[in-house]
C-alpha cells in the first residue's frame, strides 16, 4: 500500500462561507505555564496560529476541566483550567479544538508540590535564588546559562532533586544538576539516568545545618529559549527503581524501594485490574511522595516467583513455572542469575526480559540452557534495548534462562522482570502518518467526508481484522473495511452530518480477529514525535490509545472518484476522474493526493483542480506485479481558506487485472535508411470485443512507424518500420506496445515490452577488380654470332667434368 504525501498551495485565501471566517489547521506551539500542581486553577495561555475560532482544549487525560475560555486571538488563547485533586502526576496530551480544525499534541505536566517560577538574575553562585524546600520550579536554560537555587537543611535531611527537561517534551534539552554545600563541594551530581533517561536525578543527606545550593545546566553548557525545565527539590523520597518490577492484574505486591539515599524501604501497592505494558506508580515514604512516577509491568496472569539468592549458577537455579513471570536483581556487579523451570517437546514460548523499558539500568542478555548448562540460545537488544527469545523446547524435560547485564554491572536498582510465556496471536493498531512527524487528527466538515489509513501488525496469526470505533461525537458516522489476510493497511471514511454539532471527542480504536472462539483484540497506539535530535532520531514520544476526532464547519467543495468501469491491468496504466462540486462563491483551486492504493500501483505526489475547473485526472501505474483483486480507494483533497482544509471522497473500487494481451516479438535488424516489418505473435487472453488499437512507442528519433488494429483474434501483428539514415546506431531496448482497449466506453491500456531492436550502419558497396597487367613482351629470338657460339661452346667444355 503507497501512501503520498501533500503539496500545500501557498496562496492565501480570505474567504467567508455561512458566516464562517475560516481559520482551519491551528497550530499550538507553547503552553504556559508548562505544568500545574494538582487540586489549583490556573490560567493556561497558548500560544500558536489560526486559533481566533477556538471552541475547547481536548486533554487526553481526566482531572484537567476547561471552566472559561477568556481570550482568543489568531496567535493567542487564555483560558481558565482547573486541575482535579485526583489528577494523574505526569505527563498529558493537549489539542485545541476549532471550529474549522484540531490542532497538533503538545504536552502539559501535573505534579504534586506547589510550583513556582524562575526568578533571574539566579546565575550566580553566590546569589542563587532561594526556594523553599519540596517545591517544582519552572524554567528555562539560555545559551550557556547557570541557574541557581538555594535552600536551608538540617543535619541529616535528605534533599531529593529530579529535573525534567527532554520529558517535557518542548525541545532538545539534556540538562544536568548537582548539589554543593555553601563551600561549592559538590555533595552529588548527575547528567543521564537510567531512570529520567536524558533528564537527571541526584540526592544527598546535608551532613551538617546551612545552605545548600542546587545548580541547573545543560550538560554542555548549551540551552535555547526553548530549554524549558522543572526542577523538583524536596525532602521527598527519590527511589530510582522498585522490586518487583511488576505482578499480576488486582494483586496486592509488597513493593521494596530502591536507589534512595535514606536506604530501601517497603510499601504496600495494589495493581490495577487491567492488564498494562507501563502503569505508574509513585512512591510514599513519611507522607511524602516521589514527584514523578516509578514504572511496574501489569500482567494478565501467572505465577509471579522472586529470585532466590544464590543463583549465579545452572546448579543454583530458582525453581520457577512457565508459563509465568520472575523477578530479580543483579546485585552486584559481574551477578549472573538462573531461573528453572519445565516445558514439554513443541511448546514454543517467548521468553522477555524488561528493564530498559521500565527504566532500569539493566542492559540484559538473555540465555536458554538445557538442564546441563549447554546454552540453547541467546539474544541481546531484540527488545530494543531489553532481551527477547523465541524458543521452541526440543523435549519434555527442565531447561534453565540465564540473566546478565551485557556489561557485567549491578547494583541495587539493577531490577528486571522475566516472564515467559506461550507464544499467542497479537494485534497491534496505528494510524500511519502521511507526513513525517505530523500524526493524525479526524477533523471531518458538517455535510463532508474526513479519511485516514488504519495499520495493522498481526503477531502470529494471519486472520481477518474487524475495525470498531467508540464514542464518536455525535452526528459522525464510520465507514470501515475487512482487513483480509496478508493486507495490513486500509482507508476509514469518517462523514458528518449536515447539521452534526460542533463537537469533538477522543475516540477509541479497536481492532478485533477471530481464530476459532479465540477473540483476538488490538488497541490502537498512536505515536507522536515531540523531541528529536540528530538525523531526526526521536528521544521522545506521546503515545495514545485514543483518536482526537471532531465536527467542523461545512467547507466550500466537496470531491468524488468517478467510479472506473475497466479494470487496471498488471503493466497498465488508467487515468482516475477526479470532480469537485464547489458552493456558490468558491472557485479556488483544490489539491488532490490519493490516500491509498493498492500494492504495486503508483500515482503522482498529487495533482490540481485548477481554479474554476471541475475536475483532474489522476494517472495511475500498474506495476508487471501489481496484486490482483479489486480494492478500496479514496482521495483526499485540500484547499487554503486562510488554512489548510481537507476533505476526502467516497471510497472507489479499483480492480488491478491480469493484461487481456500478451505479444513476443523477434530481434530485428535494420540498416539505416532500410524499412522493414517486425512481426508480433500476439496472444489474446480475455477476449475483448471490437477492435483494439496498437502503437509502438519509444522509437528513436529517425524511426517511424503507424499505429496497428488487433481484433481478439489476431494471432500476429505487424508493424512496418521506416528508418532515416541519421537512425541512431546501437541496440535500442526501451521499445514499448501501447495496447489501448475499450471496453464501457473507457479504455484499458496496456504497455508491453517490445523486444529489441537493433539499427546498425549499412555495409559499404562492394569495389569490381581491375585486370591484372599484361607480362612484358618477351624478346624475338635471333641467331647467335659466330663469337657468340665459341663463347658458348667453352662454356659447357668447362662445364662437362
Amino acid at each position: 500500500m503507497r501512501l503520498f504525501g501533500f503539496a500545500w498551495l501557498g496562496v492565501v485565501l480570505s474567504v467567508i462561507f455561512s458566516g464562517v471566517a475560516w481559520a482551519a489547521d491551528p497550530v499550538i506551539t507553547r503552553v504556559s505555564p508548562i505544568s500545574a500542581q494538582q487540586g489549583t486553577e490556573i490560567e493556561l495561555t497558548i500560544t500558536g496560529s489560526r486559533l481566533a475560532d477556538a471552541a475547547e482544549l481536548l486533554f487526553t487525560g481526566p482531572g484537567l476541566s476547561v471552566r472559561e475560555i477568556t481570550t482568543k486571538a489568531g496567535d493567542r488563547l487564555v483560558a481558565k483550567v482547573a486541575v482535579a485533586p485526583d489528577c494523574p502526576v505526569g505527563e498529558h496530551g493537549l489539542r485545541v479544538r476549532t471550529a474549522t480544525g484540531i490542532s497538533n499534541l503538545i504536552t502539559f505536566h501535573v505534579g504534586l508540590l506547589p510550583e513556582i517560577d524562575e526568578q533571574e538574575p539566579n546565575n550566580d553562585f553566590h546569589n542563587p535564588q532561594v526556594i523553599p524546600l519540596n517545591t517544582t520550579v519552572r524554567g528555562v536554560v539560555e545559551n550557556e546559562d547557570v541557574d541557581y537555587f538555594a535552600v536551608e537543611l538540617k543535619a541529616g535531611q535528605r534533599l531529593s532533586v529530579e529535573v525534567e527537561g527532554m520529558r517535557l517534551g518542548k525541545s532538545f534539552f539534556d540538562p544536568a544538576v548537582a548539589i554543593l554545600d555553601s563551600k561549592r563541594f559538590v555533595l552529588a551530581t548527575a547528567d543521564d539516568t537510567a531512570f529520567g533517561g536524558q533528564d537527571a536525578v541526584c540526592a544527598a543527606v546535608a551532613p551538617a545545618d546551612g545552605r545548600y545550593i542546587v545548580q541547573v545546566r545543560e550538560s554542555a553548557f548549551g540551552g535555547s529559549g526553548d530549554s524549558f525545565y522543572r526542577l523538583h527539590v524536596g525532602t521527598f523520597p527519590r527511589p530510582l527503581a522498585a522490586f518487583p518490577l511488576g505482578g499480576a492484574a488486582g494483586q496486592t505486591l509488597k513493593v521494596r524501594w530502591v536507589g534512595d539515599p535514606l536506604g530501601p524501604w517497603e510499601e504496600d501497592l495494589t495493581l490495577p485490574t487491567q492488564p498494562a505494558d507501563r502503569w505508574p506508580i509513585l512512591a510514599h515514604r513519611d507522607g511524602q511522595a516521589a514527584p514523578t512516577p516509578n514504572w511496574m509491568r501489569v500482567s494478565a496472569s501467572g505465577p509471579e516467583t522472586a529470585e532466590v539468592e544464590p543463583n549465579d549458577v545452572p546448579a543454583q537455579a530458582t525453581p520457577a513455572t512457565a508459563p509465568g513471570a520472575c523477578n530479580g536483581v543483579l546485585e552486584r556487579p559481574d551477578d549472573r542469575d538462573f531461573f528453572r523451570f519445565s516445558a514439554k517437546k513443541g511448546q514454543a514460548y517467548e521468553i522477555r526480559l524488561l528493564a530498559r523499558q521500565l527504566r532500569t539500568p539493566v542492559d540484559s542478555v538473555l540465555t536458554v540452557h538445557a538442564a546441563d548448562g549447554r546454552q540453547l540460545a541467546a539474544n541481546d537488544d531484540a527488545g530494543s534495548p531489553d532481551s527477547i527469545i523465541r524458543w521452541t523446547a526440543p523435549d519434555d524435560g527442565e531447561y534453565l534462562v540465564g540473566v546478565r547485564d551485557h556489561l557485567k554491572a549491578g547494583g541495587p536498582e539493577y531490577v528486571y522482570r522475566l516472564e515467559v510465556t506461550p507464544v499467542q496471536p497479537k494485534l497491534r493498531l496505528s494510524l500511519p502518518e502521511r507526513q513525517q512527524f505530523r500524526d493524525i487528527v479526524a477533523a471531518v466538515p458538517r455535510g463532508n467526508r474526513y479519511a485516514f489509513l488504519v495499520s495493522v501488525a498481526r503477531e502470529d496469526f494471519d486472520g481477518p481484522v474487524d475495525l470498531r470505533f467508540e464514542d464518536l461525537p455525535p452526528g459522525i458516522s464510520v465507514e470501515t473495511f475487512p482487513i483480509p489476510p496478508g493486507q495490513s493497511v486500509v482507508p476509514v471514511i469518517l462523514t458528518a452530518a449536515a447539521e452534526a454539532p460542533l463537537e469533538g471527542r477522543w475516540v477509541s480504536v479497536r481492532g478485533v480477529s477471530k481464530i476459532g472462539e479465540q477473540e483476538i483484540v488490538g488497541e490502537l497506539l498512536q505515536r507522536t514525535s515531540l523531541v528529536r535530535g540528530q538525523n531526526n532520531r526521536e528521544y521522545w514520544n506521546f503515545y495514545s490509545h485514543r483518536l482526537a476526532t471532531a465536527v467542523t464547519e461545512a467547507v466550500p467543495f466537496r470531491v468524488t472518484i468517478q467510479q472506473p468501469k475497466v479494470p487496471l491491468v498488471q503493466g497498465g496504466t488508467m487515468e482516475l476522474v477526479i470532480k469537485a462540486e464547489r458552493d456558490a462563491g468558491f472557485d479556488g483551486p483544490i489539491t488532490v493526493a490519493m490516500l491509498n492504493l493498492s500494492p504495486g500501483v503508483s500515482a503522482p505526489t498529487s495533482v490540481t483542480i485548477a481554479q474554476g475547473a471541475q475536475e483532474v485526472r489522476m494517472p495511475l501505474t500498474a506495476n508487471g506485479q501489481a496484486a490482483l483483486g479489486t480494492w478500496k480507494i479514496v482521495a483526499l483533497a485540500s484547499a487554503d481558506l486562510g488554512g489548510t482544509v481537507e476533505v476526502a471522497t467516497p471510497p472507489a473500487d479499483l480492480t488491478v487485472a491480469a493484461p487481456f494481451v500478451a505479444m513476443t516479438f523477434p530481434q530485428v535488424s535494420l540498416d539505416q535508411g532500410q524499412s522493414g516489418n517486425w512481426q508480433a505473435q500476439v496472444e489474446v487472453r480475455t477476449k475483448f470485443n471490437g477492435n483494439a488499437q496498437v502503437e509502438l512507442l519509444g522509437l528513436p528519433s529517425g524511426i517511424s512507424s503507424e499505429p496497428q488494429t488487433i481484433t481478439a483474434d489476431t494471432q500476429q501483428c505487424t508493424f512496418p518500420l521506416r528508418t532515416e539514415p541519421t537512425a541512431p546506431v546501437g541496440l535500442h531496448k526501451s521499445l514499448v506496445v501501447k495496447v489501448t482497449i475499450i471496453q464501457d466506453g473507457e479504455p484499458i491500456v496496456h504497455l508491453l515490452s517490445a523486444g529489441e531492436l537493433r539499427i546498425q550502419k549499412p555495409r559499404p558497396a562492394q569495389v569490381a577488380q581491375a585486370a591484372p597487367p599484361p607480362p612484358p613482351p618477351q624478346p624475338t629470338e635471333r641467331p647467335l654470332s659466330r663469337l657468340e657460339q665459341l663463347r658458348q661452346q667453352r662454356q659447357n667444355q668447362t662445364a662437362t667434368p
